[in-house]
């Protein structure tokens, strides 16, 4: 398996290329798509899939853009967060308009390297690579902290709970979260306050 990881926009979100078993997709594309398509082209292989970790604006602003580029590429995203794409609410203009929704909808509950961690959305998502010992957390753990509860649809309570899933993981699980420095779960478990 392979990864390559870039920071984009001025939220800093970690957009992940993932090659793998003869599949490739690309993690929160969140803005910046010509960055994204560099470095997609580097590895010479159009992506198979998007998969987005949970809707809001910073995770998902190069969707579009992607699919211009790669018609008909299916978008994976929890249901329960497709109603914040068009949303006035989620959106930070002039940088980040409020973003459509994607033209090829999936279902991210349909693959089987999905957990469900709601709190920071309702429909936030984990993606586990077993066989890479890697785990894409999004917004719902970060290095030393979490993801914020104070947006619509955020919940401590279903985050706090969401996160004693993800601590049942092995301790040595490589963790990518939607900002800032990579992780471990052990690490997390030693040192983050919310674990």
């Amino acid at each position: 398996m392979q990864i390559e990881t870039t920071e984009t926009g001025s939220y800093g979100v970690n957009c992940s290329l993932i090659e793998n078993q003869g599949k490739t997709w690309i993690v929160d594309p969140g803005s910046e798509p010509e960055k994204i398509l560099r470095m997609i082209g580097k590895h010479g292989r159009a992506p198979d899939a998007i998969l987005l970790t949970h809707a809001h604006f910073d995770h998902v602003s190069a969707v579009a853009a992607l699919e211009k580029e790669y018609p008909g590429i299916p978008v994976y995203v929890h249901p329960a967060d497709l109603p914040m794409f068009a949303h006035p609410m989620n959106a930070c203009p002039p940088e980040y308009p409020s973003p459509p929704k994607p033209l090829t909808v999936a279902n991210a509950l349909d693959l089987p390297m999905t957990i469900h961690t709601p709190g920071h959305t309702p429909g936030s998502v984990c993606y586990l690579f077993t066989d890479a010992n890697v785990l894409f957390s999004g917004d719902t753990l970060f290095a030393g902290s979490v993801g914020r509860t104070d947006f619509p649809g955020g919940s401590m309570s279903a985050l706090m709970s969401s996160l004693r899933r993800l601590a049942a993981l092995p301790p040595a699980l490589r963790v990518i979260p939607g900002h800032g420095p990579f992780t471990t779960i052990g690490d997390e478990i030693e040192s983050n306050p919310y674990m």
